[in-house]
């Protein structure tokens, strides 16, 4: 039951209805309850109501089942019964089993198409969230976004992230001049964040193509609102980015959607289950932004629906922003129930002859206290409603059914295919290569320069070698052409005296004559001796006489 001014959520024992106000259904609301109490028949019944007035829906599937809405129910369930006869029992003369038109999402591209922003949208703020950084290595993140941005680098993926991680450590001492203290300690820690993140399968969220929002505000060819279903069964495994991712949601929409006051009908509807995970340890700051984006994203159109088993999970500045309410039983068993049970009670408009706080701990299954914003903006009463059964199937999809939905989707293979466009892991490697290329042609040319010069000394060193290897043999030269020159006079010299001597011919004939001479100067001696003699004594005798 719907109609155009409102989603019927149930009705009382004595038949009073309760409806969702369409044009206050972007005041927010709470849908709360301990496990088992039918809080997900109540989300499943509101987001059908939703989608048949054409208003798009996001809901996070976090146990599989809210992927029914795909398939109309069947009287062939096991719940079949109790719903036919839940319907009779609050008067819903037209309930009948019929389908929601839906959209599948998976950060991890598994069971959806894949959902993606880039680093840059995500922001220094949720990044520091989501690594579980301290204010200082916050600070220090804060400065690495600004450094990118100035220098024109585009933080898509993790792999960008880290790039610009590992530049800051290099020029940490640049930096901390310019924007205050940075030290490679600090970076590294985040560095090693980085990693924790991506080994939780972070990375399968950041790259391109990122999610364009409006893809989440669809219609049907019958002018139904599109459910988008994220599929977070896998996810609530990394419970801080599931939270985070939600936020970050929740905050590009504030930031892309115009402002639009208050319209006839929200322009989308977002729920958020297991809503205590945004609130477990946050910064100030960052619940800050929490409160803004809740208080504020109504005037863009968007209600805002959190699911919790416990009210008190949600902080008193976010809590006072969500008008519509459908609280469903709570255990009273420890001083921490009992607690959530008064608290839950004192956020209700009181009602004649309802006791909220007794109430809370006897409801049944499928039955809730709710409380929801009239056309006037006050909230009604509290009442105790029996709350409607959903058309769709309670439970999963096969992988045949999901897979067909998937396949046929209006968004089918827009996001399928990861794009990989240079950015500031490919920028700082080319500027890294250019700089060591750099570095190897200085290198290189200094090497050239050192050759060349080893070449001239080498060079000056055989010239002088040579020059004194050619003194030596010119000395050489002139010490063998003076030997020469000597030897050569001497020669001369020899040959002089050899030419003034006779030879041995000569000796010969000469001793010959010389023998001869002697011989013959004997023998004339001898008789010229005796010739001589003879006359002496001739003489002698002759005078004597």
């Amino acid at each position: 039951m719907a109609d155009a001014n409102g989603i019927f959520i149930g009705a009382t024992a004595d038949g009073e209805q309760q409806t969702l106000n369409l044009k206050r259904a972007n005041r927010h609301g709470l849908i709360a309850g301990a496990t088992g109490t039918g809080k997900t028949v109540t989300l499943q019944g509101i987001v059908e109501g939703f989608s048949r007035v054409g208003v798009p829906v996001f809901v996070a599937d976090v146990k599989g089942d809210l992927a029914g809405l795909a398939m109309p129910g069947s009287p062939a369930a096991p719940t079949h019964a109790a719903f036919a006869a839940r319907a009779a029992e609050i008067g819903m003369s037209d309930w009948a089993y019929a389908d929601t038109p839906v959209i599948f999402w998976d950060l991890y591209g598994q069971a959806g198409h894949p959902i993606r922003t880039t680093i840059s949208e995500m922001g220094p703020l949720l990044l520091a969230r989501l690594m579980g950084l301290n204010d200082t290595q916050e600070g220090v993140l804060q400065v690495v976004f600004k450094a990118a941005d100035e220098q024109g680098l585009l933080l898509l993926d993790m792999s960008d992230l880290q790039a610009m991680l590992a530049w800051a450590a290099e020029n940490a001492a640049d930096l901390s001049a310019h924007y205050g203290n940075v030290t490679r300690a600090t970076v590294g820690t985040i560095q090693r964040q980085l990693l924790q993140l991506e080994a939780q399968g972070g990375d399968n969220f950041f790259g391109e193509p990122a999610l364009d929002i409006h893809d989440m505000m669809l219609t049907d060819d019958q002018g139904r609102g599109m459910v988008s279903i994220l599929a977070a069964d896998k996810l609530m495994a990394a419970p801080k980015l599931y939270a985070t991712f939600l936020l970050w949601l929740l905050s590009e929409l504030f930031e892309v959607m115009p402002e639009v006051g208050d319209p006839d009908k929200s322009r989308l509807v977002f729920f958020f289950d297991e809503a205590h995970l945004l609130f477990d340890d946050p910064a100030p700051a960052l619940l800050d932004k929490i409160e803004q984006v809740v208080r504020l994203i109504r005037s863009k159109g968007v209600g805002v629906y959190f699911i919790t088993q416990n009210p008190i999970d949600v902080p008193d500045d976010v809590a006072g922003q969500l008008g519509n309410r459908v609280q469903h039983k709570l255990n009273a068993f420890t001083p921490r129930e009992q607690k959530a049970v008064q608290s839950a009670a004192q956020t209700f408009r009181a009602s004649p002859g309802v006791d909220v706080a007794t109430a809370i701990t006897e409801l049944k299954v499928g039955e809730a206290l709710v409380s929801l914003l009239q056309p006037d903006g006050s909230p009604s009463p509290v009442a105790r409603t029996l709350i409607r059964p959903p058309s769709s199937r309670v439970g999963p999809l096969t992988d045949k059914e999901r897979a067909i939905m998937i396949s046929t989707s209006p968004v089918a293979g827009k996001y399928d295919t990861l794009v990989n466009r240079e950015s500031a892991s490919e920028m700082l490697a080319a500027k890294a290569g250019d700089a060591k290329a750099a570095t190897a042609q200085a290198q290189a040319q200094a090497e050239a320069a050192k050759a060349q010069a080893e070449q001239a000394k080498a060079a000056a060193q055989q010239a002088k070698l040579d020059a004194a290897e050619q003194a030596r043999r010119d000395r050489e030269a002139a010490r063998t052409a003076d030997l020469q020159a000597k030897a050569e006079a001497r020669a001369q010299a020899a040959a002089a005296r050899e030419s003034a001597r006779p030879t041995l011919t000569d000796k010969m004939l000469q001793s010959a004559a010389r023998s001869v001479a002697s011989s013959l100067g004997r023998q004339v001696a001898g008789q010229l001796g005796g010739q001589l003699v003879r006359g002496l004594l001739g003489g002698l005798f002759k005078g004597g006489r």
